[in-house]
């Protein structure tokens, strides 16, 4: 069948003999065995490639022979380098002549014995060799006889003189060099030493009795500018502290920082930076500057202090603490100027002591006692009480975390959460003193949502309660307070409030005069143009505002023309009824539930924080409970806020200043500060 097809016994397969010629044979794999453990082609696979390959005029090359070939010239060339490796490194200098060995190693003298001993016994006749006639060179003979034997002795002994003399001419190098450091660290040593017994004396002539601060400043002086690189290495920050500690305490001891900052010390300490050790310490400038804060960290993993900081610590610090006892917080001025005197020459921890542990809980304590409504003196008005007299200039000396206005505690935040009650507390008829310094405290957007919820509804209660308007005795006072409040709201805003307070009352009035039997319009005219004198111009040019003053113009002229007519005026129509509302945003008017109560009662007016929970906790059908105990820290009382009519559960508190501490939900963890929001309900609620 194959042969009618075409097929050709001997040939391949396919139509131009391209198959295979001989059946496919199957090698099998021993049991067990992985790739590579035997050879996989098959003698006729190798055939088949080799006929292929002749057929195309190839060399056919199996893979298995290209990689045997490889492997064999990669071993040939690994030898022949290993070969010239080995005599690359046995490789000697082949001297021919006794001048090439005097030229090779100069100042070499070569033993006479060994010169004269050597016997030319290469040719035909003995004889001596000399500097000129082959020492060196090898000569080919076809036996070796005793003579050449002796010959190649010496040249050996010679080759082994030449290398130990260069060995030693190269340890005579190595033995100079270090001679040569060896003398230049006895130089070292001998001008260390000399150093040393004039830094002594310099030391020993600093121990004189009685000396005052001009001697000490001549001898410290001139010790830091002779040792300043040595400063750290002689510890002489010790002699100095130790120089100066008499005069330091005697001078604090009359020194009043509340009357003088004492320059004379400070400039006295500058002087000697270097010596006490401060150019390498942390200024303590204020801790929100970032590129202070690697130093600070740098400070705080010292063991020990430097005897400059022990210094200060211990007697410069007490002496501040006295101060900042009986210093009166209100009279900033004062202690700023020493603080800012002192701040560059302070370790960071004295710093760091002094404004939290001495000044920040005293302005702490004044904030918390803050009340515009209140004199200190008969005679001083409460203006120099307000914060932004006494605290703002202390807040660029602050650290970070006081004035993080993020944080949940800290001078800034509590100040801000005090302004806050002051506004709700804050007689209306004048204007809160520093109110424009706040602002730039708050920044514009804050200090208007803060107006917005907090001033604004109060003056709309205020022209609401306080203010009419009677053509036969009119009172503006209470206008003019509220107009005292303009420059710190939108205009718009101010536009609203005079739509929904003040202009419902006009129109009910001017109504309630046209339809009298004696209105006058000549009196009427000049009585509303009088009002539009009272309205400030700004308010004048809102178009809304002008609307309500064309709406009673209308009004006249409705009136005017029943009188023409000969009809009754009460058949001009009457204004709506009631104030337009809301005059604030929903924000605000959500707000202003928290406020009015208190404007409208004097009696009010004068609450403490605790009042204002207690109110807060009424308002949302909360109790507040006394437990009779106290905060073990604090030694404040505990309460407990709850919706529970039995009194148990909710979450326990405490006031300290403005703040609401209230207990974590484990009570191992203590007490953090809340606010009087959603997160409290919650808790009290049992949620």
């Amino acid at each position: 069948m194959m042969a009618k097809m075409g097929y050709k016994e001997g040939q391949g397969l396919g139509k131009q003999g391209e198959g295979i010629v001989n059946p496919i044979e199957v090698k099998l794999r021993p049991q067990g065995a992985g790739v590579g453990a035997v050879k996989e082609k098959t003698e006729q696979y190798k055939a088949e490639q080799r006929r292929k390959a002749e057929a195309k005029g190839e060399e056919y090359e199996d893979s298995s022979e290209e990689e045997r070939k490889a492997r064999k010239k990669r071993a040939e060339r690994k030898k022949e380098e290993r070969t010239a490796g080995t005599h690359a490194g046995r490789r000697k200098t082949k001297y021919r002549t006794v001048e090439d060995v005097r030229a090779a190693a100069p100042g070499l003298e070569l033993p006479k014995a060994m010169l004269g001993s050597i016997v030319d016994a290469t040719g035909g006749s003995t004889k001596l060799l000399t500097s000129t006639a082959g020492l060196m060179t090898p000569t080919l003979v076809p036996a070796e006889s005793e003579a050449d034997k002796i010959a190649k002795r010496e040249r050996l002994e010679l080759e082994a003189f030449i290398e130990a003399w260069h060995g030693l001419q190269e340890r005579k190098i190595v033995v100079e060099e270090q001679q040569g450091h060896l003398q230049m660290d006895i130089n070292q040593a001998d001008d260390d030493i000399k150093k040393m017994r004039e830094m002594l004396d310099a030391v020993e002539a600093l121990n004189i009795a009685n000396i005052d601060w001009g001697q000490a400043m001549e001898k410290l002086g001139k010790l830091q500018q002779d040792f300043r690189h040595d400063i750290d290495s002689y510890n002489l920050s010790e002699a100095a502290v130790a120089t100066i500690a008499p005069l330091f305490k005697a001078d604090l001891d009359d020194w009043d920082p509340l009357e003088t900052p004492s320059y004379r010390l400070v400039e006295h300490l500058t002087h000697l930076k270097p010596i006490l050790g401060l150019e390498k310490t942390t200024s303590a400038l204020a801790t929100s500057n970032p590129d202070v804060e690697p130093e600070q960290r740098r400070y705080r993993k010292q063991k020990t202090t430097t005897p400059y900081e022990s210094l200060i610590y211990g007697v410069w610090l007490p002496k501040m603490r006295s101060t900042v006892t009986r210093w009166d917080v209100h009279d900033a001025t004062s202690l700023i100027i020493v603080v800012n005197a002192w701040r560059p020459l302070l370790p960071a921890f004295v710093y760091s002591n002094l404004l939290d542990q001495q000044i920040v809980p005293k302005l702490s304590d004044a904030l918390s006692t803050w009340n515009p409504r209140k004199r200190r003196h008969h005679h001083k008005s409460s203006a120099n009480d307000a914060p932004h007299v006494w605290l703002f200039p202390w807040l660029p000396l602050l650290p970070s975390y006081h004035l993080d206005p993020k944080a949940s505690t800290g001078l800034l935040v509590d100040a801000k959460r005090k302004f806050r009650r002051v506004l709700d507390t804050c007689d209306i008829s004048s204007i809160l003193p520093g109110l424009g310094a706040w602002k730039q405290l708050f920044g514009t957007k804050d200090f208007d949502a803060t107006m917005l919820r907090h001033i604004l509804p109060r003056l709309s209660a205020h022209l609401s309660n306080t203010f009419d308007i009677d053509p036969a005795d009119q009172d503006i006072s209470p206008l003019e307070h509220v107009f005292l409040w303009l420059p710190f709201f939108p205009p718009a805003i101010f536009g609203r409030l005079l739509i929904a307070e003040f202009f419902p009352k006009l129109h009910v009035v001017l109504h309630q005069w046209l339809t009298s039997p004696e209105a006058s319009f000549e009196e009427i005219g000049t009585w509303f143009t009088w009002w539009k004198s009272v309205i400030p111009e700004l308010l004048l040019g809102l178009s809304n505002v002008q609307a309500e003053f064309d709406k009673a113009i209308v009004t006249i002229n409705e009136a005017l023309t029943l009188q023409e007519q000969g009809k009754d005026m009460a058949a001009l129509p009457a204004p709506a009824a009631g104030p337009a509302r809301p005059i604030v945003t929903s924000a605000a008017a959500t707000a202003a539930a928290t406020a009015p109560s208190r404007a409208q009662d004097p009696q009010k007016e004068d609450l403490t924080f605790k009042d204002f929970v207690e109110e807060w906790c009424t308002e949302h059908d909360l109790t507040l409970l006394p437990l009779r105990e106290a905060h073990p820290a604090t030694g404040a009382p505990l309460f407990r806020i709850t919706a529970s009519v039995s009194g148990k559960g909710g979450v326990v508190v405490f006031f300290r200043g403005e703040v609401l501490w209230a207990q974590k939900k484990k009570r191992e963890d203590g007490f953090e500060p809340l606010g009087l929001d959603d997160g409290l309900l919650l808790r009290a609620e049992g949620k």
